[in-house]
Protein backbone atom coordinates (compact mmCIF):
# COMPACT_ATOMS: atom_id res chain seq x y z
CA UNK A 1 0.00 0.00 0.00
CA UNK A 2 1.26 3.86 -0.76
CA UNK A 3 1.91 6.10 2.12
CA UNK A 4 -0.47 8.57 2.35
CA UNK A 5 -2.29 10.43 4.41
CA UNK A 6 -5.43 12.11 5.18
CA UNK A 7 -4.84 15.86 3.67
CA UNK A 8 -3.65 14.05 0.26
CA UNK A 9 -5.92 11.72 0.33
CA UNK A 10 -8.81 14.49 0.45
CA UNK A 11 -7.10 16.00 -2.49
CA UNK A 12 -6.50 13.48 -4.73
CA UNK A 13 -9.92 11.89 -4.00
CA UNK A 14 -12.43 14.91 -5.10
CA UNK A 15 -12.35 13.49 -8.68
CA UNK A 16 -13.15 10.21 -7.23
CA UNK A 17 -15.86 11.37 -5.31
CA UNK A 18 -17.51 13.15 -8.15
CA UNK A 19 -18.34 9.92 -9.72
CA UNK A 20 -21.49 8.88 -7.91
CA UNK A 21 -22.59 12.03 -10.77
CA UNK A 22 -22.33 9.41 -13.61
CA UNK A 23 -23.98 6.89 -15.07
CA UNK A 24 -22.83 3.81 -15.02
CA UNK A 25 -21.80 1.38 -17.67
CA UNK A 26 -23.05 -1.83 -18.26
CA UNK A 27 -20.43 -4.39 -17.68
CA UNK A 28 -18.56 -6.44 -20.22
CA UNK A 29 -15.47 -8.76 -20.23
CA UNK A 30 -12.68 -7.81 -22.73
CA UNK A 31 -13.33 -8.82 -26.10
CA UNK A 32 -11.96 -12.05 -27.12
CA UNK A 33 -10.34 -12.94 -23.79
CA UNK A 34 -11.61 -16.02 -21.15
CA UNK A 35 -9.62 -14.46 -18.95
CA UNK A 36 -10.56 -11.07 -16.05
CA UNK A 37 -8.39 -8.35 -16.68
CA UNK A 38 -7.43 -6.81 -13.26
CA UNK A 39 -6.19 -2.84 -12.44
CA UNK A 40 -4.93 -2.51 -9.30
CA UNK A 41 -5.26 0.43 -7.67
CA UNK A 42 -2.25 1.55 -4.94
CA UNK A 43 0.93 0.58 -5.91
CA UNK A 44 2.62 -0.12 -2.91
CA UNK A 45 3.88 -3.18 -1.01
CA UNK A 46 1.48 -5.60 -0.94
CA UNK A 47 0.08 -4.74 -4.84
CA UNK A 48 4.11 -4.32 -5.95
CA UNK A 49 5.40 -7.73 -4.22
CA UNK A 50 2.27 -9.32 -3.67
CA UNK A 51 -0.45 -9.14 -6.01
CA UNK A 52 1.28 -8.30 -9.25
CA UNK A 53 3.75 -11.31 -8.57
CA UNK A 54 0.52 -13.75 -8.18
CA UNK A 55 -1.30 -12.52 -10.99
CA UNK A 56 1.11 -13.77 -13.34
CA UNK A 57 0.71 -17.28 -12.12
CA UNK A 58 -3.07 -16.85 -12.35
CA UNK A 59 -5.10 -19.19 -14.82
CA UNK A 60 -7.99 -16.66 -14.66
CA UNK A 61 -6.83 -12.99 -14.40
CA UNK A 62 -4.50 -10.85 -16.16
CA UNK A 63 -3.01 -7.32 -15.14
CA UNK A 64 -3.82 -5.01 -17.55
CA UNK A 65 -3.79 -2.04 -15.68
CA UNK A 66 -2.48 0.37 -13.17
CA UNK A 67 -4.26 3.15 -10.80
CA UNK A 68 -1.77 4.95 -9.07
CA UNK A 69 -1.34 8.35 -7.09
CA UNK A 70 2.47 7.99 -7.44
CA UNK A 71 3.14 9.21 -10.95
CA UNK A 72 6.84 7.98 -10.44
CA UNK A 73 5.95 4.62 -9.89
CA UNK A 74 4.60 4.14 -13.75
CA UNK A 75 7.52 3.40 -15.40
CA UNK A 76 8.84 0.84 -13.80
CA UNK A 77 5.37 -1.13 -14.01
CA UNK A 78 4.85 -0.86 -17.54
CA UNK A 79 8.36 -2.09 -17.86
CA UNK A 80 7.83 -5.02 -15.94
CA UNK A 81 4.68 -6.03 -16.78
CA UNK A 82 3.98 -4.21 -20.46
CA UNK A 83 0.89 -2.21 -19.34
CA UNK A 84 -0.29 0.02 -21.72
CA UNK A 85 -0.18 4.14 -21.89
CA UNK A 86 -4.30 3.78 -22.05
CA UNK A 87 -4.45 1.39 -19.16
CA UNK A 88 -2.59 3.67 -16.92
CA UNK A 89 -4.75 6.11 -14.89
CA UNK A 90 -4.44 8.42 -11.85
CA UNK A 91 -6.94 8.61 -9.18
CA UNK A 92 -8.30 11.96 -10.46
CA UNK A 93 -8.67 10.07 -14.03
CA UNK A 94 -9.92 7.07 -13.45
CA UNK A 95 -13.60 7.53 -13.86
CA UNK A 96 -12.38 7.23 -17.78
CA UNK A 97 -11.85 3.55 -16.83
CA UNK A 98 -15.58 3.05 -17.52
CA UNK A 99 -14.86 3.56 -21.32
CA UNK A 100 -11.86 1.14 -20.86
CA UNK A 101 -12.89 -2.92 -22.03
CA UNK A 102 -9.93 -4.48 -21.18
CA UNK A 103 -10.48 -3.73 -16.98
CA UNK A 104 -12.82 -5.77 -15.69
CA UNK A 105 -11.78 -5.42 -12.20
CA UNK A 106 -10.31 -2.63 -9.98
CA UNK A 107 -8.86 -3.96 -6.70
CA UNK A 108 -8.73 -1.20 -4.40
CA UNK A 109 -4.81 -1.56 -2.12
CA UNK A 110 -4.87 1.36 -0.59
CA UNK A 111 -4.94 2.54 3.31
CA UNK A 112 -7.99 1.48 4.73
CA UNK A 113 -9.33 4.79 5.22
CA UNK A 114 -9.48 5.42 1.55
CA UNK A 115 -11.81 1.89 0.72
CA UNK A 116 -15.03 3.78 0.75
CA UNK A 117 -14.26 6.66 -1.82
CA UNK A 118 -12.32 4.16 -4.29
CA UNK A 119 -14.47 1.19 -4.01
CA UNK A 120 -17.51 3.49 -4.67
CA UNK A 121 -15.58 4.96 -7.62
CA UNK A 122 -14.86 1.50 -8.83
CA UNK A 123 -18.41 0.62 -8.61
CA UNK A 124 -19.46 3.67 -10.55
CA UNK A 125 -17.13 3.28 -13.29
CA UNK A 126 -19.13 0.07 -14.14
CA UNK A 127 -16.34 -2.55 -13.14
CA UNK A 128 -16.28 -4.98 -10.45
CA UNK A 129 -14.67 -4.64 -7.27
CA UNK A 130 -12.44 -6.54 -5.19
CA UNK A 131 -11.67 -4.40 -1.90
CA UNK A 132 -8.70 -5.42 0.32
CA UNK A 133 -9.09 -5.90 3.81
CA UNK A 134 -10.38 -4.76 6.31
CA UNK A 135 -13.30 -3.05 3.67
CA UNK A 136 -13.21 0.09 5.27
CA UNK A 137 -13.42 2.08 8.81
CA UNK A 138 -17.28 1.71 9.69
CA UNK A 139 -20.24 -0.03 9.13
CA UNK A 140 -21.80 2.86 7.35
CA UNK A 141 -18.60 2.95 5.19
CA UNK A 142 -19.05 -0.82 4.17
CA UNK A 143 -22.86 0.02 3.32
CA UNK A 144 -22.18 2.67 1.00
CA UNK A 145 -19.80 0.59 -0.66
CA UNK A 146 -22.10 -2.25 -1.42
CA UNK A 147 -24.96 0.11 -2.24
CA UNK A 148 -22.97 1.28 -4.87
CA UNK A 149 -21.79 -2.27 -6.48
CA UNK A 150 -25.80 -3.17 -6.47
CA UNK A 151 -26.78 0.16 -8.06
CA UNK A 152 -24.18 -0.60 -10.92
CA UNK A 153 -24.68 -4.35 -11.20
CA UNK A 154 -20.93 -5.23 -10.50
CA UNK A 155 -19.64 -7.56 -7.68
CA UNK A 156 -18.31 -6.71 -4.76
CA UNK A 157 -15.62 -9.26 -2.91
CA UNK A 158 -13.21 -8.66 -0.38
CA UNK A 159 -9.25 -10.08 -0.27
CA UNK A 160 -9.78 -12.31 2.63
CA UNK A 161 -7.34 -14.43 1.42
CA UNK A 162 -7.33 -17.10 4.09
CA UNK A 163 -11.13 -18.53 3.07
CA UNK A 164 -9.47 -19.35 0.05
CA UNK A 165 -6.88 -20.81 1.28
CA UNK A 166 -7.30 -24.98 1.22
CA UNK A 167 -6.15 -25.87 4.67
CA UNK A 168 -8.32 -23.69 6.77
CA UNK A 169 -11.16 -24.30 4.61
CA UNK A 170 -10.46 -28.13 5.36
CA UNK A 171 -10.60 -27.37 9.40
CA UNK A 172 -13.71 -25.13 9.08
CA UNK A 173 -15.20 -28.00 7.21
CA UNK A 174 -13.81 -30.91 9.45
CA UNK A 175 -15.33 -28.33 12.26
CA UNK A 176 -19.03 -28.19 11.14
CA UNK A 177 -19.00 -31.48 10.49
CA UNK A 178 -18.45 -32.06 14.37
CA UNK A 179 -15.83 -34.76 13.99
CA UNK A 180 -14.80 -34.27 17.41
CA UNK A 181 -17.64 -33.03 18.61
CA UNK A 182 -18.63 -29.67 19.35
CA UNK A 183 -16.53 -26.41 19.98
CA UNK A 184 -15.44 -25.50 23.40
CA UNK A 185 -12.92 -22.79 23.24
CA UNK A 186 -10.82 -21.04 20.35
CA UNK A 187 -7.51 -19.13 20.92
CA UNK A 188 -6.79 -16.67 17.85
CA UNK A 189 -3.15 -15.07 17.55
CA UNK A 190 -2.49 -12.74 14.71
CA UNK A 191 0.45 -10.77 15.10
CA UNK A 192 4.12 -9.56 14.06
CA UNK A 193 7.33 -8.16 16.02
CA UNK A 194 7.49 -4.84 13.95
CA UNK A 195 8.53 -1.55 15.29
CA UNK A 196 6.26 1.36 13.86
CA UNK A 197 7.44 3.35 10.97
CA UNK A 198 6.64 7.15 10.83
CA UNK A 199 4.82 9.37 12.98
CA UNK A 200 2.65 10.43 9.48
CA UNK A 201 2.45 7.02 7.75
CA UNK A 202 -1.21 5.90 8.11
CA UNK A 203 -0.34 2.82 10.04
CA UNK A 204 0.45 4.79 12.70
CA UNK A 205 -3.28 6.26 12.93
CA UNK A 206 -6.64 4.49 14.48
CA UNK A 207 -8.46 7.03 12.48
CA UNK A 208 -6.98 5.37 9.14
CA UNK A 209 -6.74 2.26 9.60
CA UNK A 210 -3.46 1.70 11.36
CA UNK A 211 -2.50 0.28 14.67
CA UNK A 212 -3.16 -3.67 15.58
CA UNK A 213 -6.70 -3.82 15.57
CA UNK A 214 -7.70 -3.07 11.83
CA UNK A 215 -4.00 -4.83 10.39
CA UNK A 216 -4.20 -7.86 11.94
CA UNK A 217 -6.85 -7.99 14.44
CA UNK A 218 -9.32 -8.60 11.52
CA UNK A 219 -7.39 -11.92 11.01
CA UNK A 220 -8.42 -13.39 14.99
CA UNK A 221 -11.90 -12.01 14.41
CA UNK A 222 -12.55 -13.42 10.75
CA UNK A 223 -10.65 -16.30 11.97
CA UNK A 224 -13.00 -17.30 14.65
CA UNK A 225 -15.88 -16.77 12.66
CA UNK A 226 -15.10 -18.57 9.49
CA UNK A 227 -13.76 -21.52 11.44
CA UNK A 228 -16.54 -22.34 13.65
CA UNK A 229 -19.42 -20.79 11.21
CA UNK A 230 -20.78 -18.57 14.25
CA UNK A 231 -21.16 -15.08 15.32
CA UNK A 232 -19.75 -13.38 18.63
CA UNK A 233 -22.48 -11.83 20.77
CA UNK A 234 -20.18 -9.55 22.76
CA UNK A 235 -16.72 -8.67 23.28
CA UNK A 236 -14.49 -7.94 25.93
CA UNK A 237 -11.27 -5.83 25.24
CA UNK A 238 -8.38 -3.42 26.17
CA UNK A 239 -5.49 -1.89 24.16
CA UNK A 240 -1.37 -1.70 24.35
CA UNK A 241 0.03 1.41 23.39
CA UNK A 242 3.64 1.05 25.22
CA UNK A 243 5.58 0.93 22.21
CA UNK A 244 7.09 4.31 21.99
CA UNK A 245 5.91 5.08 18.57
CA UNK A 246 2.43 4.56 18.60
CA UNK A 247 1.01 7.28 20.05
CA UNK A 248 -2.33 7.64 18.00
CA UNK A 249 -2.82 3.69 17.67
CA UNK A 250 -3.14 0.34 19.62
CA UNK A 251 0.10 -1.46 18.97
CA UNK A 252 -1.43 -4.44 20.48
CA UNK A 253 -4.91 -5.65 21.48
CA UNK A 254 -6.51 -8.12 23.39
CA UNK A 255 -10.17 -9.29 22.79
CA UNK A 256 -12.16 -12.23 24.18
CA UNK A 257 -15.37 -12.67 22.03
CA UNK A 258 -18.35 -14.46 23.54
CA UNK A 259 -20.14 -16.97 21.22
CA UNK A 260 -23.52 -18.59 21.84
CA UNK A 261 -23.73 -21.87 23.86
CA UNK A 262 -21.02 -20.67 26.34
CA UNK A 263 -17.93 -20.54 24.00
CA UNK A 264 -15.01 -18.22 24.19
CA UNK A 265 -12.54 -17.29 21.82
CA UNK A 266 -9.08 -15.24 23.71
CA UNK A 267 -7.41 -13.40 20.81
CA UNK A 268 -4.40 -11.29 20.85
CA UNK A 269 -3.18 -8.90 17.76
CA UNK A 270 -0.35 -6.73 17.62
CA UNK A 271 1.69 -5.07 15.13
CA UNK A 272 4.55 -5.31 17.90
CA UNK A 273 4.44 -8.77 19.22
CA UNK A 274 4.98 -12.20 16.88
CA UNK A 275 2.10 -14.81 17.25
CA UNK A 276 0.12 -16.61 14.53
CA UNK A 277 -2.05 -19.33 15.49
CA UNK A 278 -5.68 -20.05 15.59
CA UNK A 279 -6.69 -23.58 18.13
CA UNK A 280 -10.00 -24.92 18.31
CA UNK A 281 -10.79 -26.92 21.32
CA UNK A 282 -13.69 -29.28 20.85
CA UNK A 283 -15.34 -31.76 22.88
CA UNK A 284 -13.20 -34.80 22.01
CA UNK A 285 -9.95 -33.22 20.68
CA UNK A 286 -8.67 -30.12 18.92
CA UNK A 287 -7.77 -28.27 15.54
CA UNK A 288 -4.84 -26.59 15.09
CA UNK A 289 -3.43 -23.90 12.14
CA UNK A 290 -0.25 -22.70 12.75
CA UNK A 291 0.65 -20.48 11.56
CA UNK A 292 -3.13 -18.94 10.48
CA UNK A 293 -2.07 -15.91 8.09
CA UNK A 294 1.24 -16.15 6.88
CA UNK A 295 1.10 -16.11 2.93
CA UNK A 296 2.98 -19.62 3.21
CA UNK A 297 3.06 -22.27 5.51
CA UNK A 298 0.27 -22.99 6.74
CA UNK A 299 -0.24 -26.70 8.08
CA UNK A 300 -3.37 -27.79 9.66
CA UNK A 301 -3.13 -30.68 12.37
CA UNK A 302 -5.32 -32.00 14.86
CA UNK A 303 -5.61 -34.26 18.22
CA UNK A 304 -5.42 -37.51 16.35
CA UNK A 305 -2.46 -37.00 14.79
CA UNK A 306 -3.68 -35.54 11.62
CA UNK A 307 -1.73 -33.22 9.48
CA UNK A 308 -2.01 -31.70 6.07
CA UNK A 309 1.20 -29.70 4.52
CA UNK A 310 1.07 -26.44 3.53
CA UNK A 311 -0.64 -25.13 0.13
CA UNK A 312 2.23 -25.56 -2.36
CA UNK A 313 0.77 -22.72 -4.49
CA UNK A 314 0.38 -18.74 -4.27
CA UNK A 315 -2.52 -17.94 -1.59
CA UNK A 316 -3.20 -14.49 -3.66
CA UNK A 317 -3.40 -16.18 -6.95
CA UNK A 318 -5.40 -18.93 -5.45
CA UNK A 319 -7.95 -16.14 -4.51
CA UNK A 320 -8.03 -14.04 -7.52
CA UNK A 321 -9.01 -17.15 -9.49
CA UNK A 322 -11.75 -17.99 -7.41
CA UNK A 323 -13.19 -14.50 -7.25
CA UNK A 324 -12.32 -14.25 -11.39
CA UNK A 325 -14.10 -17.44 -11.94
CA UNK A 326 -17.13 -16.33 -9.33
CA UNK A 327 -17.31 -13.10 -12.26
CA UNK A 328 -16.93 -15.86 -15.04
CA UNK A 329 -20.39 -17.99 -14.17
CA UNK A 330 -18.25 -20.78 -13.05
CA UNK A 331 -17.85 -20.74 -9.14
CA UNK A 332 -19.37 -19.03 -6.42
CA UNK A 333 -18.08 -16.00 -4.15
CA UNK A 334 -16.20 -17.04 -0.81
CA UNK A 335 -16.28 -13.99 0.76
CA UNK A 336 -17.98 -10.65 0.01
CA UNK A 337 -20.20 -6.99 1.88
CA UNK A 338 -21.59 -10.05 4.59
CA UNK A 339 -18.13 -10.94 5.76
CA UNK A 340 -16.49 -7.36 5.43
CA UNK A 341 -19.31 -5.92 7.42
CA UNK A 342 -19.95 -8.04 10.08
CA UNK A 343 -15.61 -7.80 11.19
CA UNK A 344 -16.09 -4.14 11.08
CA UNK A 345 -19.14 -3.70 12.62
CA UNK A 346 -17.22 -5.98 15.58
CA UNK A 347 -13.91 -4.25 15.27
CA UNK A 348 -16.25 -1.09 15.88
CA UNK A 349 -17.96 -2.98 19.56
CA UNK A 350 -14.06 -4.19 20.62
CA UNK A 351 -13.54 0.07 20.23
CA UNK A 352 -16.48 0.83 22.39
CA UNK A 353 -15.30 -1.94 24.97
CA UNK A 354 -11.08 -1.23 24.68
CA UNK A 355 -12.56 2.74 25.27
CA UNK A 356 -15.28 2.08 28.30
CA UNK A 357 -13.36 -1.20 30.09
CA UNK A 358 -16.63 -2.38 29.92
CA UNK A 359 -18.54 -5.98 28.22
CA UNK A 360 -20.08 -4.54 25.00
CA UNK A 361 -22.76 -6.61 23.23
CA UNK A 362 -22.24 -7.23 19.42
Amino acid sequence: MSKINRRRFIHISSAALSLGLLSPKAFALAKNSNKIGVALLGLGYYSRDLLAPALQLTKHCELRGIITGSPHKIPAWQAKYGIKDSNVYSYSTMHNIANNPDIDVIYVVTPPFTHKTFSVAAANAGKHVWCEKPMAMTVEECTAIKAACDKNKVALSIGYRMMHEPNTRQIAANIKSSQLGNVVDMQSDSGYAGNGTSADNWRMHRDQGGGALYDMGVYCINGTRFISSMEPIAVTASHEMQHAKFIHADDTTNMTLEFPHGIIAKCRTSVVKGYNQLKVNCQNGWYQLKPMQSYSGVVASDSNGMSIAAFKGNQQSNQMDNDALAIMGKGSFLTGFEDGMRDIHIIQKVLESAATGKRVLI
